[in-house]
Formats: structure tokens, sequence, C-alpha cells
């Protein structure tokens, strides 16, 4: 069987001009970057901004798992199905962060015969957005630490610094250090850490703000840290805003790329889905409206994370309004959710799918109920994956009045996914007028109330419970007058509650909330659950170590 990578070389892909010419932009607004990606140009805003917006598809999933789910495989091979229909679409996806392209996943483009090409590039550098919005981080951090060096006019408290450098790579020793040692001249010495640039909260600002000015003001409002008397530090009173917004001008321009099929791809930005919200850019997902009749786009993680945050913050933000959600599900994924070890995964076991399909249940009552959204299950098919298991999970669904389709996009591309296609289409199509879409909680709630709404009607649980530095960061935050932002919740992804030992769809839990602090610039409030971390680690054999390149540049191994 052919990897991943020896399927995107073996492709032949289109120059990137004939992949804009099939959604209408013009060469004049086309910025390449080689044969066959490029950057989309500002000006083209004003050309399509009167342009009626076209259907937006949000693929989202069940709990992830080790057994694997493909929520982007899914979404490119919807994509290139609805194509194959006839249909004018295109993909919004966000871009691969490094360190867990060389941790476990091993690259973010999708797999088999859905895959989003250059592979390569994409998975690697691509067009060095994420690296522009790493610059951006350590200009800001360069600035505060100077400030304080000559002089510290603004009284920041060194102690009370909460911007951290950043580097796009998995490296825990870069967790927790001390600089500024050396001697005097080396500036001064402070306790300081790394996050993974995809944390930063540059990178959710840069996937939220709606032009060049908003992305200034958002910059100017971030809270470095606090004074010595307690007032925080913004970026505007450092004037660092605009130093950063040119760096990051060329990045915040779309990507455009093809998917093997010759679907155009927007990939744009990669917030962490955990203490951001894990979504493209609202730039790039917004241009993709204008120029399609159907776009498809995915949430980081499963539904209770990416879809969540998705809508209550995304589509609050962009005035987005997704027509259809399609839920992602493996039967191999529902029966681990069962209790089956990985190592049995293979083996039939209908007792199993039938224990871990509550997992998949609530996501659909989430999606349908909370969210007021129309949803399909696509059941993401594995050649062990049994007829009667198949049948089983798809009258599961129909008992719930949700339709199971499954896909065969890894295999077969557009033709394995084209029965989701139409059940998406005539969906979109039957809904219409009936689409009462909602968010989770209203914008006049308080923190805790958002917070308690998220806990009980998305998670399942009962109960939330502060540790005492929440409750005196919280109340520091509605002081300052960020009551009525959105919630972004940090949790593992791995169950619904925020033990991730928990599966299936536990009931009445509490969730802790460790900590609360505000992204100001970004427009939301992170509360942190769990073991939470900004700056993952590799694993004991990270897929880096796989990767070579041969004599002719060829690289292998990425996945």
């Amino acid at each position: 069987m052919k990897t991943d990578i020896q399927i995107a070389q073996e492709a032949t892909l289109k120059p990137i001009q004939e992949i804009a010419d099939t959604i209408g932009i013009k060469e004049d607004y086309l910025v390449p970057y080689g044969k066959y990606k490029a950057k989309i140009d500002y000006r083209i805003q004003g050309e399509v901004k009167d342009k009626k917006d076209g259907k937006l598809i949000l693929v989202t999933s069940i709990n992830p798992t080790p057994a694997g789910e493909g929520k982007t495989t899914m979404t490119i091979g919807l994509g290139d199905a609805l194509r194959k229909l006839g249909h004018k679409a295109s993909i919004a996806l966000r871009e691969p962060s490094l360190g867990p392209v060389f941790g476990i996943k091993g690259g973010a483009t999708g797999g088999g015969q859905a895959q989003v090409l250059p592979m390569e590039e994409i998975n690697l550098h691509f067009t060095g957005d994420i690296h522009a919005i790493g610059a951006a981080n350590n200009l800001l951090a360069a600035l505060v630490d100077n400030h304080i060096f000559h002089g510290n006019s603004l009284n920041i408290d060194p102690r009370r610094i909460n911007w951290k450098r950043a580097i796009d790579m998995n490296d825990r020793q870069l967790r927790y250090i001390t600089d500024g040692l050396g001697g005097q001249k080396n500036g001064v010495p402070r306790e300081d850490g790394f996050n993974i640039t995809v944390a930063s909260e540059i990178m959710a600002i840069f996937c939220l703000a709606t032009d060049l000015e908003d992305l200034k003001k958002r910059l100017k409002g971030i809270i470095i840290g606090y004074t010595y008397d307690d007032k925080p530090v913004t970026a505007g009173q450092l004037k660092a805003e605009g130093a950063m917004v040119a760096l990051l001008k060329d990045a915040f321009q779309p990507n455009l790329v093809q998917t093997i099929e010759g679907t155009p791809a927007l990939i744009h930005g990669g917030p962490f889905a955990n203490i951001a919200h894990g979504c493209n850019s609202l730039v790039a997902t917004k241009l993709a409206l204008k120029l399609s009749d159907y776009v498809v786009t995915e949430a980081g993680f499963g539904a209770d994370l990416g879809a969540e945050k998705f809508i209550d913050i995304k589509c609050r933000v962009g005035d987005l309004k997704p027509s259809v959600a399609v839920i992602v599900a493996t039967i191999r994924a529902l029966k681990y959710n069962g209790g089956i070890t990985i190592d049995r995964l293979s083996e039939p076991n209908i007792e199993a799918l039938d224990k871990g399909f509550a997992n998949l249940k609530k996501h659909i009552e989430n999606i349908r109920d909370v969210f007021s959204l129309p949803a399909l299950v696509a059941i993401n098919y594995f050649p062990t994956d049994s007829l009667e298991e198949i049948d089983y999970l798809t009258q599961k669904c129909a008992k719930l009045k949700v339709k199971a389709i499954l896909s065969k996009a890894w295999e077969k591309g557009s033709e394995g996914s084209l029965d989701l296609a139409r059940e998406v289409v005539a969906l979109v199509n039957h809904e219409r007028a009936n689409n009462s879409f909602s968010y989770c909680y209203e914008d006049d709630l308080s923190l805790k109330e958002k917070i308690q709404e998220i806990v009980v009607r998305v998670y399942g649980g009962s109960k939330v419970v502060y540790k005492p530095e929440a409750e005196r960061e919280l109340k520091k935050i509605e002081e300052l007058g960020f009551a009525k932002l959105p919630v972004c919740m940090a949790k593992t992804q791995y169950s619904l509650s925020d033990d991730p030992k928990k599966l299936g769809s536990p009931k009445d839990f509490t969730i802790t909330v460790n900590s609360i602090r505000v992204s100001a610039g970004a427009g939301f409030v992170v509360a942190i659950t769990g073991d939470i971390m900004t700056m993952p680690g590799l694993p004991k054999k990270p897929v880096a170590e796989s990767i070579d390149v041969d004599r002719e540049g060829i690289i292998r191994g990425l996945f």
C-alpha cells in the first residue's frame, strides 16, 4: 500500500492560475509562490464584497482517539465530490504546525486520494505565515524586555509578564526558562518561557481579524503583563502594533493551493484548538464564500471543542452562518470509546460499537439541539469495518433521525464521497428555510454563566468549580471590562469531560477551572482546565526520526 506522501508525489499538479480561474480569481490578484501555490491579494476584497455568499459546510468529529477519525481527509474528499457533481466548491483549512508534523501526526494535509498539494511544502514552511507570526510574537517580547532594560517608564512588574516567546516546534525544554543572565548589559534576569507559535495570541488575532486595520487594533490591545500597582500593560503602550503589522501584512493574505483533483483550497492560519478557537482565518473563509457556491471547512478536535468554538467565537465575530455540520466518525474510534484496546479494533464487535456510540450521539445532539444546525454523520471507512458494523451504526443514527453516509475518501477521493456530497446538497436545500442556527450562550451572560452553559449543554457535565487563582483572575478580568467576551474553553480533546480517561459520554461530572486569562486582542477569555500545555513535547519516537531527503531532493517519510 502506498503512503500518503507517495500518492501526493505521484499526483500531477496544475499551475496555480488554472486553479484560481475555477473560482474567478484574476491574475492581477494572484501572488505566486512558485508554480503551485500563491497568495491572494487584499484588493480582491473590494471586487467581491457585493457578491452573494455561498453555503458554509462545517466538518467536525467525535472526540479524537488513537484509532483515528480523518476529519481533514473527509473535508477534502467532500470538497472534491461537490465539485465533481458540478458545483462551484472550495475548501478552507488551517496551516499545519511544524511541531505536530515532526511529533506524532506527521502531517495535516489529508490522506490517500484526498490530500491538498504540494503536501510537503504545506506541511513544512509553506509560504512562511507561521514564521511571520512567530517573528511578530518575538518582536513584542523583545520590546517588553527592552523597555524594562531602558528604565521601565511603564512600571512593568517583571514577575507579572505573561507574554512568552514563541517557536513553531514541540520543545518541552523551553516551557520554563530563566533569561537575561550574564550581567547588567545582557538584560534583566527573570523567569520566562516559550509557547509553540500556533498557541500565540497573535495567531488567534491573525485568524479573527477582518482586515489590516482590525489586525492592528487587535494587536494593540494585547495585554503583555501588569504594573507593580496591578494595572494592565498593552502592546499599544509599547508602540508595537505598527511594526508587528509590518511583519504580518504579506502573511495576512490567504494562501491558495489545490487538492489532488484540482479543487481550490484556501489554507490560512492555524490556531491551537485548545487555548484558541482552532479554525482557519476569517479572511480566508469569508473570501472563499464570495468565490464559491459551497465552502467546506473544518474545526479542530471534536465537536465539543472545535465546533463549539467555531460557532461561539468565529461565527459570532465574523457573522457567519453554517448551513450543515458533518460529524466524522470511524467504527474503530467508536469501538475505542466503547472500551476496546488499540490492538483489538480490527475485530468486529457490535457490543463495543454500541457502547461507544454514546460519544457520537452526544455530538449529534449538540449540533442539532444546542446549535440548531442540520447534521449528517460521515462514516470514514476502514477496510477492517464489517458490513454488520456499518449497518448497525447506520441504523443507530437513523433512530436519531440523522443520516449516516459511508465515505471512502481516502481510497477513492471524490468518487468515495459522492453519496455524502449529494446528501449535503439535499440537506442544504431542504433546510434552507428552517435553519435556526444559534449560539450556546448569549453575549450578556456573565463569564461564569457562559462557562456553565458550555459545561452543561455541550459537555454533559453538571457543575463547575473554580480554584482560588481562577476566582481571583475572573474578578480581575471583569474589573477590566472583559466580562462580555466569548469564552474559549481549554480542556482535553480526548473526553467530553476534563479527564482524558472518561471516554464515551460521561454524565453529571464536574469541570475544574484551574485558571482564567484574557486574550484581549483576540477578543475572548480562556478558561483553563486539566493539564493543558501551550508548548507540547515530542513523543519517545517522533516522526522526525523517519524523515529524510534523497540525493534528488525528494522528501521521504513525512507521512
